[in-house]
């Protein structure tokens, strides 16, 4: 476990659950809170007893956004805080960007709201389970903020009238609005979330480690590909998916109506 007054860590059956544990300040995405997500999201990658990650924020909220209040307090350094916020928002950035590159699927777990950072780590995560009564958003223009970071994850979650709708406007969407937008993809009661999430992310770990780690890196990659490339290289990865142990393994299992032994390779 990491410094329990900030993130909570703990494998269960080979499911990691991320806890941010600033609960009374709807869990902020501080400096030093990224940087225990960043060294905890490094140490799955190569943790081999990991086979699903569950991000989650204590109650009563998912995450806030940012440290507002720390923010704040770095006006007053000789440069008005810019040194500070070019750090703060490169790491936010690279940490994001591990949950997409990270080799195990990454579920988000929205108990109360998640808004602007906190809308972005759902939007980022690789699938989202809420409750009934999560809310949504990406408000910092209520507060004079444009939410330019967080829009790079929602807009490629939403269609862009809708995300630029939500970024210009403030507004906040309920658990089934997030559904119907493609932020979540699930919506229960919130007495039943933490057991939802879990049924979600086992189911994940009992599938081949190394070929959801090959098609979750494709899958991310032909995002950004033209169609006649998207093709080509996923045409390559099915090739090199198939030549794996694991698929040898799975199709045989499936030919002999058997369960499959999964090596991981």
């Amino acid at each position: 476990m990491t410094d329990a007054a900030l993130l909570r860590v703990k494998n269960t059956a080979g499911i990691l659950r991320l806890t941010l544990m600033r609960g009374a300040q709807r869990n902020p995405l501080s400096s030093a809170m990224l940087e225990e997500l960043v060294a905890a999201l490094d140490a799955a990658a190569t943790d081999k007893t990991v086979r699903a990650i569950v991000m989650a924020g204590e109650a009563p909220g998912f995450c806030g956004g940012h440290d507002l209040k720390e923010m704040t307090a770095h006006r007053q350094d000789d440069d008005g805080g810019r040194a500070f916020y070019e750090a703060l928002f490169a790491r936010c950035s690279t940490m994001m960007q591990m949950i997409v590159a990270h080799p195990r699927v990454i579920i988000a777990e929205v108990n109360g709201i998640a808004t602007a950072a906190g809308c972005q780590l759902v939007a980022a995560c690789d699938m989202a389970v809420a409750g009934a009564s999560a809310r949504f958003g990406v408000n910092g223009i209520n507060s004079g903020l444009f939410c330019s970071t967080p829009m790079v994850a929602l807009s490629r979650n939403i269609g862009r009238k809708r995300a630029m709708e939500l970024l210009t406007t403030g507004a906040l969407l309920s658990a089934e609005e997030a559904m119907s937008a493609g932020i979540v993809n699930r919506v229960c009661a919130d007495d039943d979330l933490a057991a939802t999430t879990q049924q979600l992310a086992a189911i994940l770990a009992e599938r081949s480690q190394a070929v959801l780690a090959l098609g979750k890196k494709a899958f991310y990659e032909q995002l950004e590909m033209p169609l006649e490339q998207a093709y080509r290289h996923t045409s390559d990865v099915i090739v090199d998916n198939m030549m794996m142990r694991d698929a040898r393994e799975g199709i045989g299992a499936f030919l002999e109506k058997r369960k499959p032994e999964w090596t991981d390779e």
